[in-house]
């Protein structure tokens, strides 16, 4: 189970430019129950999550982070078996510099709680865009 943000790949984002925009892919795995002791007790997984993407709402501004994409992960075709997530998301970044601002912000520390309760286990991956080019 991952849910919290791992410091040394976050530090090792931050070394590479901090201008070019990123998009990361979001993939989640809901608690059939919020973990207690964040505000979120009771609430289904989802619902937690969904409480968790509210407040992120409030902040987003000061980040650029925009959700392109996001829908309901179906058939694993390829990965290991007995793997699946309910969710993926996509959310674009205008610089890698503003995400990592976000990750490392206390208000943000203040709600990230709220998304590990909500979460049984998630995956979080940074990309760049190949194709198409201009």
């Amino acid at each position: 189970m991952t849910v919290h943000a791992d410091r040394d790949a976050v530090a090792k984002m931050s070394a590479k430019n901090p201008d070019e925009p990123v998009v990361m892919l979001n993939l989640l795995r809901y608690r059939d129950v919020a973990e207690p002791g964040h505000g979120v007790d009771g609430l289904p997984g989802e619902d937690a999550y969904r409480e968790y993407g509210r407040r992120f709402a409030a902040l987003n501004p000061r980040f650029g982070g925009e959700p392109i994409w996001m829908g309901r992960a179906d058939s694993m075709v390829i990965g290991p078996e007995g793997e699946c997530w309910d969710v993926a998301i996509l959310v674009r970044y205008p610089t890698r510099r503003q995400f990592v601002a976000m990750i490392n912000d206390p208000d943000y520390a203040k709600i990230a709680p709220i998304r590990a309760a909500a979460l049984a286990d998630s995956r979080l991956i940074e990309t760049r865009q190949l194709l198409p080019r201009s």
